[in-house]
């Protein structure tokens, strides 16, 4: 941009186009907040954006998703098996390298990886408002919201989607839950599941303030029937119309600070005006 490109945009501002803008976009619903997506354990990016097509579609409407790798090749099944490429982990807490929900007292084997990873696709891909995880990746969600509760990460959710979500039980990881959390969350969890019980599900959820629940008959899955169509809706409406609302907030900040520009600009000019004079009349 040329200096005289920067004048005329000041000027334009200045003689109120800007506000004229802002009157005009007053929040039509044209945004959608933006939601980082953490996979479980043995999925990866694509296989889990693949499950949750139906849930896209409900929800997309008022959303867009995003979905990363976990940094991990899970350790293969049987001792003698190849590792499978796509059968991803963000962490292992056991001494095998494998990982199991209902672990207590063991490891966090890479974690402080992934958790850059994370971080890195939150700054590089963003931005993001929401978090949305399922089973470990659910655990994962959990965590960040604690230790972004403590300032201990970079990472900023306005809200979360805890699906078949748990407590971590690695010792490392209990700092994070010392304070109850305060963001909008909606914890979905199955009645029949388990390798996740819905008691642990039930145990995370009491980690937060502003909670949702939305239960179902089945087990260890995210449920996108149309059964949970209208829970997934309106939350992410409620989410959209707190950021519009919050970008609302921003632009009119913004405007005030425009007008104030322009005020000081135009007495500066009008006191320089004042000191060429006097100084040709001296």
């Amino acid at each position: 941009m040329t200096n005289n490109d920067s004048e005329a945009t000041t000027s334009s501002s200045c003689s109120g186009e800007a506000a004229s803008t802002s009157a005009a976009g007053r929040m039509e619903i044209t945004e959608k907040v933006r939601v980082l997506c953490l996979h479980g354990y043995r999925q990866d990016a694509d296989s889990f954006k693949n499950k949750l097509g139906s849930f896209r579609k409900f929800a997309g409407k008022y959303a867009e998703f995003v979905f990363i790798s976990a940094p991990h090749i899970a350790a293969p099944l049987e001792p003698n098996d190849k590792p499978i490429e796509q059968q991803r982990s963000w962490w292992a807490n056991k001494d095998d390298g494998t990982f199991k929900g209902t672990n207590k007292s063991g490891p966090a084997y890479g974690f402080q990886e992934s958790m850059r990873a994370v971080e890195e696709a939150w700054k590089t891909q963003g931005p993001f408002q929401g978090l949305l995880g399922f089973s470990q990746g659910a655990c994962f969600v959990g965590l960040i919201c604690g230790l972004a509760k403590k300032k201990l990460t970079s990472i900023r959710p306005e809200f979360a989607v805890l699906t078949s979500g748990f407590i971590s039980g690695s010792l490392v990881h209990m700092s994070a839950y010392e304070e109850r959390i305060t963001i909008p969350t909606l914890h979905v969890y199955g009645l029949t599941d388990e390798i996740i019980p819905k008691d642990m599900s039930e145990s995370l959820a009491a980690n937060f303030k502003n909670v949702e629940v939305l239960e179902h008959n089945g087990g260890h899955y995210f449920p996108a029937t149309a059964a949970q169509k209208q829970a997934y809706i309106n939350f992410f409406q409620d989410r959209l119309q707190e950021y519009l609302e919050h970008l609302e907030l921003q632009q009119s900040s913004n405007a005030s600070f425009i007008d104030s520009v322009c005020e000081d600009d135009g007495s500066d000019a009008n006191d320089a005006e004042v000191a060429a004079v006097t100084a040709a009349a001296g």
